[in-house]
């Protein structure tokens, strides 16, 4: 008898200790990203992030860059998943930031629904995934151009997966977002982390 009650007992406790194992590393994955977030206002934080939703590879053969039916563009899911994380970003403390876009329809409608304020168009996030030789002037560009700027206002910048990874290393989701800090050294910056928005 008392050793069935103790085998009860014990298959309980197994079972809220596995319960909590399984929620507390997201409760501090959370934690974690919240955390990140809130840093972005400091001095000398950049967030770079990959467009939004927007389903299919690369874009149609007759792209045309000032002509968003020629290109592949955000889903109703994207625009809704772009709002999500402009919500979080102000959650975290980021009333407004400098936001600057690839000039693709993609990204500049990403940068648009964050709600963080006016987007201005910048070239070197624009994507090379169709002229990959293009990729080391490219990351270059925007090396230079964010070393050039001045430390204040907080920086969103909206680009592409394979600019992205070129300057960080980091394969993102859609939407996801890589935190930076301008740093010394031959990168210019570190990277303090990822958060996505589903």
């Amino acid at each position: 008898m008392l050793g069935k009650t103790l085998l009860r007992c014990a298959g309980k406790l197994g079972l809220v200790l596995g319960l909590l194992l399984a929620v507390l590393p997201h409760d501090a994955a959370v934690a974690d990203d919240e955390a990140l977030l809130r840093s972005v206002a400091a001095e000398g934080h950049i967030v770079i992030m990959r467009h939004a939703l927007a389903p299919g590879t690369g874009d149609p053969g007759n792209f045309a860059l000032r002509d968003c039916s020629t290109q592949r563009n955000l889903s109703d899911t994207g625009r809704a998943q772009a709002e999500r994380i402009g919500a979080r970003l102000r959650d975290a403390g980021l009333g407004s930031a400098r936001v600057l876009s690839s000039q693709w329809c993609r990204c500049l409608e990403t940068a648009e629904l964050l709600g963080l304020g006016a987007v201005e168009e910048l070239e070197p996030l624009n994507s090379f995934f169709r002229q990959r030789e293009l990729q080391p002037a490219a990351t270059q560009a925007l090396r230079d151009w964010m070393a050039a700027q001045p430390p204040g206002e907080p920086l969103v910048l909206v680009t592409h997966q394979v600019n992205i990874t070129a300057l960080t290393g980091i394969f993102p989701q859609s939407g996801e977002m890589i935190v930076l800090e301008r740093s010394a050294g031959v990168n210019g910056f570190s990277i303090l982390g990822r958060t996505a928005t589903e």
